[in-house]
């Protein structure tokens, strides 16, 4: 185990890897993704737009095209590619086109912008398999595309939920979601996480 040295605090030698996914409102998806042992970093941003560096007020009115998503940077030696596919389709509705709640627009779809063919054959698998299942009342609508240009969204939603849980839309959709989340996966919660 190698050590940052600011810190000292440990972690793994071995390669990360990243995934990109949307499931509506990135404060909520990246809340999630936050508390999983294994991940190591999340930032919240924009992808599949046609804008080039697009702003919030752009992807809020659905003109540029991208979508609000996470870049989910992790150690496939600590949670594997499936595992967070897992999380992902447990902490989101697949189901609904362009919405999550009363968020709605096409910023919001659910959406896996694969990184290569071998994640691409991962998340077509699971939503087979999900369908196939009847794990959800519908047929999953989640767009399954390749990675593009990812534009970091702005400071201020980095960490957005961390930072302000006492925020009204924070209160009412997040906390709620992380203590099913909490609750469904505590046995993957990070050390700190798990202490919270």
């Amino acid at each position: 185990m190698a050590q940052t040295p600011a810190d000292n605090t440990p972690i793994s030698d071995s390669p990360t890897s990243q995934a990109t996914f949307g499931g509506g409102c990135f404060w909520c998806t990246e809340a999630v993704f936050e508390q999983l042992k294994g991940v190591q970093d999340v930032v919240s941003g924009y992808t599949g737009g046609k804008s080039i560096k697009p702003t919030y007020e752009e992807v809020c009115s659905g003109l540029s095209g991208h979508a609000e998503v996470v870049r989910i940077t992790y150690d496939p030696g600590a949670i594997s590619y499936s595992d967070l596919l897992e999380v992902f389709f447990k902490t989101h509705d697949p189901t609904t086109l362009n919405r999550q709640g009363a968020d709605r627009g096409t910023q919001y779809r659910s959406v896996v912008y694969y990184h290569d063919d071998e994640q691409k054959r991962t998340a077509e698998a699971v939503v087979a398999a999900l369908d196939k299942s009847g794990a959800f009342n519908s047929k999953i609508v989640t767009e399954i595309s390749p990675a593009e240009t990812f534009y970091p969204a702005e400071a201020y939603h980095q960490d957005y939920f961390s930072l302000n849980p006492t925020q009204g839309y924070c209160r009412a959709v997040i906390v709620p979601k992380m203590a099913k989340f909490r609750q469904a996966f505590a046995d993957r919660l990070s050390d700190s996480a798990a202490s919270e």
